[in-house]
């Protein structure tokens, strides 16, 4: 089964693809956020024969939703119905922060991140198994 990650952004959105075989998570790419990201998720989706997304869920220190949830929520309902995949949030805490630890600043940043997120899920759905 294959898996897409994403880490969603006002401004740009990481997506990760891996699968639950080798239960790796690898960066895809970085998408801008504008009315074609849906679309292009879809179509990317379809090319990759995704069958599940795990979207970071977005925490503060306290572990509560912060402000960029109020987005990300309705985002998840719109691509639940464009897409006819189950959306799971994953929690996520300094992804981004982390990938920059990991590799530093670049291109790619937000997709290693959405690969954080997505590799955290896979770690969790590999060890209830």
């Amino acid at each position: 089964m294959r898996y897409l990650g994403i880490d969603y952004g006002v401004k740009r959105v990481g997506m990760a693809t891996g699968d639950s075989d080798g239960g790796v998570a690898f960066p895809y790419t970085v998408l801008p956020n504008d009315k074609k990201l849906i679309s292009t998720i879809k179509g990317l989706c379809d090319k990759e024969h995704i069958a599940e997304i795990i979207l970071g869920e977005s925490l503060d220190y306290k572990m509560k939703p912060n402000v960029i949830m109020e987005k990300i929520a309705p985002f998840k309902k719109e691509l639940e119905s464009a897409t006819n995949l189950p959306v799971h949030f994953e929690r996520e805490f300094m992804t981004s922060a982390a990938a920059v630890h990991l590799q530093g600043k670049g291109e790619m940043i937000d997709a290693s991140a959405a690969a954080l997120i997505l590799q955290s899920y896979l770690d969790k759905k590999r060890n209830n198994e």
